[in-house]
Parts: structure tokens; sequence; C-alpha cells
């Protein structure tokens, strides 16, 4: 995808933004997440553009895999971001609960988490899922 092209498209967050000036700017390196929540739209939408090269290096060492096999069948499709706690500019440590609809083929299904991210290095990472369910 040309800059000019990822520049038209909106972000898979749902922020309403350009993907090129909200999450891809995470995604090139230009930015980092300034916010826990930030972090978390920006890891879904690295599900949704196929980015697991972000999605591990945002990624905490003590809870990081070796690698992420994305699946390609799947659609992301919208996201819900239900309650944060924490997680701010002066925060250490933060909680983002949510809601991720995708498509598989013709069948619809979401995945329901609650994310733990913590600072490491003066950057948000995430750390791991307290609960999380797919329907």
């Amino acid at each position: 995808m040309s800059l000019l092209e990822s520049r038209a498209l909106r972000c898979p967050c749902d922020s309403g933004e350009s993907y090129a000036e909200c999450c891809g700017s995470y995604h090139t390196d230009r930015t980092t997440p300034p916010t826990a929540q930030l972090l978390m739209r920006s890891r879904y939408s690295a599900f949704a553009v196929g980015d697991s090269d972000y999605l591990l290096r945002t990624w905490h060492p003590s809870t990081r895999p070796a690698t992420v096999d994305l699946d390609s069948t799947l659609r992301w499709i919208r996201l819900e971001v239900e309650h944060t706690e924490r997680g701010g500019l002066f925060d250490g440590d933060g909680v983002v609960r949510f809601t991720a609809h995708y498509r598989d083929g013709a069948e619809r299904g979401s995945q329901h988490e609650t994310s733990r991210f913590v600072r490491f290095n003066r950057n948000w990472t995430y750390l791991d899922a307290i609960d999380g369910r797919s329907d």
C-alpha cells in the first residue's frame, strides 16, 4: 500500500482519523502511543492490517511470545472500548476492556477482553489479558 493510499483509508480503530494520521503513525515508529488505550487501539489496528512486527514490538518482554501467527481468514471490522482504568500520561499501568468484532467468511464474531498494560522503557506495552472470550 502506498503512502497516498494509506492516508486515505480510515483507521481500523474507529477513531474517525485516517490510518496514516492515527495508528499508522505508531506502526511506522514515527511516534509512540501516549496512553494505554491508544496502545490498545493501535494493537487492534495492527491485527486488522496484519502487522505482527508491531504486535511483538509492543508486547512486554516478560510475556511476549517468540512469534505471532495472524489468522488471515479473519477480517477485523469494529472496535468498542468499554472501560479504561488508569493508563494515562502519568500512570505506570492501566487496564482497558474492549470488544473487537470480526468476520470469518460469512460468520460474524467478537472477542471480548480486559487487557493489562504497563510502561517499559518509558513506553506503553501490552502485558496480558485478565480475561477474554470469543462469541
